[in-house]
This record gives structure tokens, C-alpha cells and sequence, in this order.
């Protein structure tokens, strides 16, 4: 059984330390290839560059180059120009992190929706696929793709939390959806357990999102409290049990998307 983690933060401060490892126990729980999520200039750059320390073979690390909403007051003319650079590496396969969130509203709302439109633009005339975040933010991020969309090679909504209104809303503009720890919360992510049930097959991708939204399911729970790709397995487990489907199946179905979507290559069986 292969998976993809199409979302991990491997730039975050707490792996310095322990990425080597961590992509070890990835590799050795069957996620054999890993998207590293670049959330502003530096940290795509960083994530480029942990691609090429990390996986000298090219087959199983990739990355994303783009600016968070929470970071859209960064955005500069001299943005678009380096992302564009970083874009054109073979590594890189998506624009983003890249969106709205109007839950924290870190940056004002108009700053947020420009950014945004300005990756759209580049995504489109490099012809890459987009990495999306969104926190209510729903019905904006909705109309603002409805511009795009037709030129758009394809885009996903990372870690979505969103309702069922949401939800069509983004599989009507013919959006990829991914799924985090967030379904195993008993506390908020209850309601997201009749809807993966919702998302067809070939739209439908995982994502650890570490070190972030640790699988409260899981057992025994890690002494440092971060996630880790190697628990996206929890994920998959919890998934499958809502979609009423086997493990293997969804790995199969989700794992091909994922391919397909950021033209990862196949990997032999290790």
C-alpha cells in the first residue's frame, strides 16, 4: 500500500532537528512520496531546498511555491517574479499555499483576495495546478475562482473543514478536495464524516498537515505532540470508515489522484 501526503509543513522549526527520521518512518508506514507546502517566498525557497537535500533521487519529495493569506501583506511586484523562478524547478508542482481566511483575518480581507488573484494569474500561465487554503471564506473563494477556473489545470482545497454547502460548491467548480487529521476531532470534525462519503473517487486526496492537526484518534499519541506524515495512516483509517470503503481501496483511488494531480512519477513497491 502506497499514499501520498499531499501537505506537510516539513519546513516548520520543530523538524530541524528530526527530518530525516521523520521521512524514514514516513517511507517505512507506506507514504512514499511527500508535498512539502511552501507558505511564503522563503519558506517555498526552503521547501525546494529540503526536496533536493532530502531525496537526491527526485522520485519522492516535491514542493509548492506560494503565500499564504496570512502572509498576503508580504506580497510585493517582486512576488509573482521570484515565484514564477521557483515554479519553473521540475520539484515544484503547485502555486500556493495560497487563498482567503477570513476566520483570523491576519491580513485585511482586499489584500488577501488580491494576492490570491495574482497567484491565480501566474498558475495560469505557467499551467500548474493550485494548492488552496480556506477558512470561511467559502462563497468568496468560490466566486473568485469561478474567473479562473476554465484556464486552471486544476486546484485543491487543502484540509478541508468547510459544510456540505461548501463542499458542492467547490466539486461544482470541479475543485480536488483533501482531507487532514481534522476528521478524526470529535470536537469540531464530526460533521466531515458523512461528507467525505460525498467526494468522488479521483477528486479525493490525504494530507498529514504536520506538524499540525495531530489525529486525535490516534494511539498512542507522540510524547512531542506534533503530527508526523507517518500517522496519515490514522487519517486513512478514518477516512475509509466514513466512505464505508476498505483501506486499501481508498489508498489505491487517493494515491492516483494525488499522482495525477502534482504529475508525481509511480513508484515500485519497497
Amino acid at each position: 500500500m502506497q499514499l501520498v501526503d499531499i501537505g506537510v509543513n516539513l519546513t516548520h522549526s520543530s523538524f530541524d532537528r528530526d527530518r530525516e527520521a521523520l521521512l524514514a518512518r514516513a517511507y517505512q508506514a507506506g507514504v512514499c512520496q511527500l508535498v512539502l507546502t511552501g507558505t511564503s517566498v522563503a519558506d517555498s525557497e526552503q521547501a525546494l531546498a529540503l526536496c533536493r537535500q532530502l531525496d537526491e533521487t527526485g522520485e519522492r519529495l516535491f514542493a509548492t511555491a506560494g503565500v499564504h493569506p496570512h502572509d498576503a501583506g508580504e506580497w510585493t511586484p517582486d512576488s509573482a517574479r521570484q515565484l514564477r523562478e521557483l515554479l519553473k524547478d521540475e520539484r515544484v508542482r503547485a502555486v500556493g499555499e495560497c487563498g482567503l481566511d477570513f476566520n483570523r483575518d491576519l491580513c485585511p480581507r482586499p489584500r488577501q483576495e488580491k494576492t490570491l488573484e495574482e497567484q491565480l494569474a501566474l498558475a495560469v500561465e505557467l499551467g500548474k495546478p493550485v494548492f488552496l487554503h480556506e477558512r470561511d471564506a467559502s462563497q468568496r473563494l468560490a466566486e473568485i475562482l469561478r474567473h479562473y477556473r476554465d484556464s486552471l489545470a486544476a486546484a485543491v482545497v487543502h484540509c478541508f473543514t468547510g459544510d456540505k454547502q461548501a463542499l458542492f460548491a467547490y466539486l461544482d467548480l470541479d475543485l480536488h478536495i483533501g482531507i487532514t487529521g481534522w476528521i478524526c476531532d470529535e470536537r469540531r470534525g464530526t460533521h466531515l464524516h458523512p461528507l467525505v462519503r460525498e467526494i468522488p473517487a479521483g477528486r479525493l486526496m490525504l494530507e498529514s498537515d504536520a506538524p499540525y492537526l495531530l489525529p486525535r484518534t490516534l494511539r498512542p499519541k507522540p510524547k512531542s505532540g506534533h503530527n508526523e506524515p507517518a500517522f496519515l495512516l490514522e487519517v486513512l483509517r478514518e477516512v475509509a470508515r466514513h466512505r464505508n470503503e476498505s483501506e486499501g481501496a481508498l489508498a489505491e483511488h487517493s494515491t492516483a489522484c494525488a499522482r495525477r494531480f502534482f504529475a508525481l512519477p509511480e513508484l515500485a513497491d519497497r
